[in-house]
């Protein structure tokens, strides 16, 4: 999708939604749970951080009809919530408190997401285009991309160790859940009016806002040691109950 193409309005309001709930759930970890400072980004993120992937692709090419608008979901996650997660997860990681700029500095080239998509938004500015049969290749690959998303989700809820940390709290798992599936959504309606989204665009913010808590929280709260538990527990609940919600959602903007 070239830049130009891109949703402003659409993507503030999402981006809207996502600040306000990642934010309180980031401080509302401290205030109402007690948790410690290196857990914080892990709940806030549980709270905000949606499956733009492996749910939301099969969810948007069956509710919205494309998936234009969730491309632009996912380079905003990734190019900017990512990086203040991760900013935060390495700070609280290292016994002096430091940001490790270096380590910081080499994550596009660490994660191949992130590598990817600095890359696609690179040709875009460029005008940049595949050659033909690289474009005919990656267009049969994308073709596999709804089954293969939901093979992936069902794997990465599986579990093989236990986690380190004790069980997360009901109190906790209903909160993260109201912020992400009830929260979030409704914030996002609430942007979009105020910004004079049209209905499909509505539609598409809404639907992309109430999206489960993404697998990643669980992999950057394992890969950092905190908030395993609560990361894990997140994404069963939410991606279980989103399902309901993200139906009524469709019926009632649709």
């Amino acid at each position: 999708m070239p830049l130009s193409g891109f949703a402003g309005r659409s993507l503030l309001a999402f981006g809207v939604s996502t600040a306000a709930v990642v934010g309180f759930g980031w401080v509302g970890a401290s205030r109402l749970f007690g948790r410690e400072p290196g857990e914080r980004p892990i709940w806030g993120m549980a709270a905000g951080y949606v499956n733009s992937a492996n749910l939301g692709i099969p969810i948007a090419t069956q509710v919205l009809g494309n998936v234009s608008f969730l491309a632009e979901v996912v380079l905003l996650q990734v190019l900017v919530v990512t990086p203040v997660i991760l900013v935060a997860l390495d700070r609280h990681s290292d016994p002096a408190g430091r940001v490790r700029v270096r380590r910081i500095a080499s994550l596009p080239v660490r994660n191949p997401v992130l590598l990817a998509s600095l890359l696609g938004v690179a040709c875009s500015a460029a005008g940049l285009h595949l050659p033909s049969a690289a474009s005919a290749s990656l267009t049969l690959l994308s073709g596999a991309a709804v089954p293969t998303a939901l093979v992936a989700l069902g794997a990465s809820l599986h579990r093989t160790t236990p986690s380190r940390e004790e069980p997360a709290e009901p109190a906790e798992l209903a909160v993260i859940t109201a912020l992400k599936l009830v929260a979030q959504p409704v914030i996002a309606y609430a942007a979009g009016l105020a910004l004079h989204l049209s209905a499909p665009q509505l539609l598409a913010v809404v639907v992309c806002a109430g999206l489960p808590t993404a697998q990643n929280t669980f992999i950057f709260g394992q890969e950092y040691g905190v908030g395993e538990a609560v990361a894990n527990r997140a994404v069963i609940v939410t991606t279980t109950l989103s399902l309901a919600t993200l139906a009524a959602a469709a019926a009632l903007l649709g």
